[in-house]
């Protein structure tokens, strides 16, 4: 079995399992998702490829973070994650990417993330459930970071953060590579609905 089947297996069973901790049938979860409900009848069966949206919008709606959806068992106190051992989760027209890192256990799950995103590249979010915050330090290059339509330019060494429950992009600006990391402070409990 190839990385990428077996991986698709995990999210497709955790998926299922999540689903089904909630309470939620298929279409119930398609419409709180605004997923098609052949595209999860598809990935709970491990067919098809889900992009990074339908994943932040089946985790956000089942009230658990996307490497959740992502990651099997834990295998021991301490995890290490080398980035090249991490595929992609999203790739930009110019060769951006965003990796999950790993994510925090606990009542109050922390997602981080790496991102490169070369100039003009932009990658837009819809809005998350309430609760959840966003942390953007960008590290190198310059990027801009919209906000519930607001632009705010930051260079390396800048840090924002902001409440996620609003549509929110970030793009690659200046002339050089942009890299960041990223974290999704994720609010503790179940999600109560969409």
């Amino acid at each position: 079995m190839t990385e990428t089947a077996a991986a698709l297996r995990t999210v497709a069973h955790n998926v299922r399992a999540a689903r089904t901790r909630a309470g939620l049938s298929l279409e119930e979860l398609s419409r709180r998702a605004q997923v098609s409900k052949g595209a999860l009848v598809g990935l709970e069966k491990a067919q098809g490829n889900p992009n990074l949206a339908t994943l932040v919008r089946l985790a956000d709606t089942l009230g658990i973070s996307v490497s959740a959806l992502m990651q099997g068992p834990a295998e021991g106190r301490v995890r290490v994650v080398a980035a090249d051992a991490v595929e992609p989760l999203w790739t930009g027209p110019h060769g951006g990417e965003a990796r999950l890192m790993l994510t925090t256990a606990g009542p109050a799950p922390v997602e981080v993330w790496r991102w490169r995103l070369e100039p003009g590249e932009e990658y837009p979010s819809h809005p998350h459930r309430p609760g959840v915050v966003e942390t953007v330090s960008v590290t190198a290059g310059r990027m801009t970071l919209v906000v519930d339509g607001a632009e705010h330019a930051l260079d390396a060494g800048r840090t924002a953060t902001f409440e996620g429950d609003v549509a929110h992009s970030y793009r690659g600006a200046g002339t050089g590579t942009c890299h960041l990391i990223m974290t999704v402070h994720l609010p503790p409990g179940p999600a109560t609905g969409a």
